[in-house]
């Protein structure tokens, strides 16, 4: 029971005790004094009448005794009058019934008063007349206390509504910031920090309050201080201290990341001889400000066109990662950097189109950072002996389907629910027990297996990413995926999920169906919570009331701030591989801890992924990580009913 309630609780009681104790008290003084009214009328009456009919008793006028006894007892005052004759013992009595106008039987039938009566001997000096018993009529005690109660539990009645009406509001009013103080708290202890309370007139409250704003304020000092680490680390170790741009080592996690999983996109590299034509005729000084203004413009608008990680690699090299985007992007992507170089050669003094070179290559199939760098270094090779402004890698590999064929193949398997899974198992760092099992697809296209990394380019470029959610999430349940072990199933969500209001609509519908709905784990990008993060807090809401979980991959790929884990609030993180590739380096295995102690700090579950041996799995042994993934335990088919099926969707 709440605070509220039981203080609401008491006061009523203790009200309605003293207005129970109240009422009473005037039931039975009402009841008293009118029962020694009605005794003392009865006595006055009893002696008046004693008087009055004495003369004619002596003189044996009974018309007369009679007629003064009628107009008495007509009054209604009296139940009973007996008079009796002593002389010749002749009785006479009047008599009225009980009958009380305007008071119901059943008050009446309770007998609150008595049976009052008085008897008086008339007498004439020695000799006795007659004998004269009174009986009082208590209609008159009940009318005047039916008619007392009344009005006393009107007036209670109305002051008891009264009472609880200002007794809600006033309690409600002084409560309120007690209320506000549990929300508060409530909201702290899952790591939301809202601004300081306004502190309450209550003495004692104020003091909470006051405790509670400080202990608020200390905790997000705490995670800001942590997330400064991070981005301090990260600007010390992956961060060109010229231009500010991410330096080699940041863009070989990135690739090391991004090809491991599906995609498309190139890599241009940059040679730009000319900033050593800057340096020998400025100075480094110039030289460097003037890299610092190429590179501002290079982050303004390059990625507009595709989503690119911009890095400075040498003194006068860049490389451009494009992770999104066809050939056509690419192409586009490259004359605005052309144009943007010779725009700032012109302001430098240099004659454009010339002192600079681009080798340009694109993504294809199954690559490997040292393949994308060789080919992308190939081809600047060759512009710079061809003194070209740019040129292409010729891989001359040829597309198997055009982009039509590739979406008819997708939504005849997606709508057949051709998949096959397979899973790899997420495993505790302490008992290497499995943890979760990450779900990978595959789809049988014209009687072949199609890999993720083959089709779900296509998936992303034909906007089929919720129509393949659906399906699969489908068919994982009719196969009974769920049920076949204890452990959780991870499903990664594609970027059209998570911006698509329909699918949110259809997967709340979907989860409040279905059976096993807690073994189900979604998995969203980092990027997508970082640039889509409203979007991104909708769907955790729907996920969470649906019974499921949540969890983020690629947690620190990107360079900025992790203050939208304490919004999403998932229930695991898993670091980016690129981290793996980083704990090669002391100083980067800090950034990893730093990256681990923001999460904990929030109570997220942190899982280290890209763990390919044993070693590697003793380097990280210190950062003391929930559980770690990678092939060290490779992913398995997944056998359903001796059926096999395959484990993630990207």
């Amino acid at each position: 029971m709440t605070l509220f309630k039981q203080i609401y609780s008491l006061l009523f009681g203790l009200f309605v005790l003293v207005m129970t104790s109240l009422a009473y008290f005037q039931f039975t003084e009402t009841r008293n004094f009118m029962a020694n009214q009605m005794e003392s009328e009865l006595n006055n009456a009893s002696t008046s009448l004693s008087l009055m009919l004495k003369p004619h008793l002596q003189t044996g006028d009974m018309v007369a005794a009679e007629t003064l006894v009628n107009v008495i007892f007509e009054g209604g005052f009296y139940r009973k009058v007996s008079l009796t004759w002593l002389a010749n013992k002749q009785v006479q009595e009047w008599e009225n019934p009980i009958v009380v106008e305007g008071v119901p039987q059943w008050f009446i039938d309770l007998d609150l008063f008595t049976s009052q009566s008085s008897e008086t001997v008339i007498t004439s000096g020695w000799l006795q007349l007659a004998n004269l018993r009174i009986e009082a009529h208590p209609g008159l005690g009940y009318q005047e206390l039916w008619r007392v109660m009344n009005n006393t539990l009107l007036v209670i009645s109305v002051l008891f509504l009264l009472s609880i009406l200002v007794l809600h509001f006033r309690l409600k009013t002084l409560l309120t910031p007690l209320n506000d103080i549990a929300i508060h708290a409530s909201e702290i202890a899952q790591r939301v920090f809202n601004p300081d309370m306004v502190l309450p007139k209550t003495a004692e409250l104020k003091t909470v309050v006051e405790a509670i704003n400080s202990m608020s304020g200390q905790l997000k000092q705490v995670f800001n201080t942590l997330d400064n680490e991070v981005d301090s680390l990260r600007r010390d170790n992956l961060i060109d201290g010229v231009s500010n741009l991410p330096n080699r080592q940041y863009l070989t996690g990135q690739m090391n990341s991004w090809l491991t999983e599906p995609g498309y996109g190139g890599l241009l590299l940059v040679k730009m001889d000319w900033l050593e034509e800057i340096h020998s005729k400025y100075g480094y000084q110039v030289r460097d400000e003037t890299i610092r203004v190429l590179a501002l413009r290079m982050q303004e608008q390059l990625p507009s066109i595709a989503e690119s990680v911009i890095a400075r690699i040498a003194n006068t090299e860049f490389a451009l990662l494009i992770t999104k985007g066809e050939r056509q992007d690419i192409n586009l992507y490259l004359q605005a950097l052309i144009r943007l170089i010779n725009q700032e050669m012109s302001k430098a003094g240099c004659v454009p189109n010339r002192g600079f070179a681009i080798g340009v290559t694109e993504r294809d199939g199954d690559m490997q950072a040292s393949d994308l760098l060789s080919q992308a270094d190939n081809a600047l090779q060759h512009a710079a002996t061809a003194n070209k402004a740019s040129s292409w890698f010729d891989s001359q590999h040829l597309q198997e389907f055009n982009r039509e064929q590739w979406r008819d193949r997708l939504v005849t398997a997606i709508n057949q629910n051709q998949f096959v899974f397979q899973w790899q198992s997420v495993l505790d760092c302490e008992t290497n027990e499995v943890l979760q099992r990450e779900l990978y697809c595959r789809l049988n296209i014209d009687g072949k297996q199609v890999r993720a990394g083959q089709f779900m380019p296509y998936v992303e470029l034909l906007s089929l990413g919720s129509q393949l959610d659906r399906c699969l999430l489908e068919s994982v349940v009719k196969q009974g995926i769920l049920n076949i072990n204890n452990e959780p199933v991870a499903v990664n969500l594609t970027h059209d999920s998570l911006q698509d209001p329909e699918f949110h609509t259809w997967l709340a519908a979907f989860l409040q169906k279905t059976e096993f709905a807690e073994q189900i784990y979604f998995e969203i990008p980092e990027v997508a919570a970082n640039n889509n993060l409203a979007e991104c807090i909708h769907l955790a809401e729907l996920i969470r009331a649906g019974g499921a979980q949540l969890g983020i991959d690629h947690c620190g790929r990107q360079m900025g701030s992790l203050s939208y884990l304490q919004q999403l609030k998932p229930h695991y993180v898993k670091l980016d591989q690129s981290l793996a590739f980083y704990s090669n380096n002391q100083q980067n295995n800090e950034l990893c801890r730093a990256l681990i102690n923001i999460a904990k700090g929030l109570d997220i579950k942190v899982i280290m992924t890209a763990i390919e041996n044993q070693q590697q799995l003793e380097q990280i042994q210190s950062l003391r990580t929930a559980g770690y993934q990678g092939y060290i335990s490779a992913p398995t088919d997944v056998l359903v009913q001796d059926v096999q099926v395959t484990a993630e969707v990207y």
